[in-house]
């Protein structure tokens, strides 16, 4: 699918705009002034981009505003290609658990009893959240550890924290929500109690 992304001077464009904006939309009259390109030839690409899955549209007072998603499977090396060169932000490295000191993060928040990654950070996950959470810690340090992965990553990260009491509910009544993260292919990074192992 990604040979379909490439293919004229306007599609490039809109490739450039979107991969140098992750997180900010724009409605089509918006784009055409922002590439100088004919607005016929700007909404054939965006259909086509629409298709492929590397952009996504919400309709917003009534316009249709288009921004790149960033959970789609190629964002990372397509940014790297189309960024300007100053964002420090594109990296081509992955953030496994054999690249990042886990462990020594998760020690930083303080009181995580259970650590789960899946998502973007494990091969062939289905999930939609890349990390979830069990325990207790202040809102800065988590920001802080989460704005680390995504710089790290390139892209936004769907994240979950949830006091250890209601997770262990949630596993004992077989909450849909966290059912769907362990079906999906996962890494368990912290588990004190065992927990996930009854």
């Amino acid at each position: 699918m990604i040979d379909a992304l490439f293919g004229s001077k306007t599609r490039v464009k809109l490739l450039h705009l979107f991969l140098n904006n992750p997180g900010k939309s724009f409605y089509v009259r918006e784009i055409t002034r922002l590439i100088e390109e004919q607005i016929n030839s700007v909404r054939r690409e965006l259909s086509n981009m629409l298709n492929v899955g590397i952009i996504k549209s919400e309709d917003s007072d009534n316009k249709l505003y288009y921004e790149v998603d960033q959970r789609y499977e190629y964002y990372v090396p397509l940014r790297a290609i189309f960024a300007d060169g100053q964002d420090d932000d594109v990296s081509m490295t992955k953030a496994t658990p054999s690249t990042l000191d886990w462990q020594g993060k998760l020690d930083e928040l303080g009181g995580i009893k259970v650590a789960i990654i899946s998502g973007i950070f494990v091969p062939d996950s289905v999930s939609d959240v890349d990390l979830l959470l069990i325990g207790k810690t202040t809102q800065g340090k988590l920001k802080a550890f989460v704005k680390t992965l995504e710089k790290k990553e390139g892209r936004e990260l769907n994240y979950t924290i949830l006091p250890y009491d209601e997770f262990y509910y949630r596993l004992s009544i077989r909450d849909r929500f966290i059912m769907e993260i362990l079906s999906s292919k996962h890494v368990i990074l912290r588990d004190e109690h065992h927990i996930l192992q009854k």
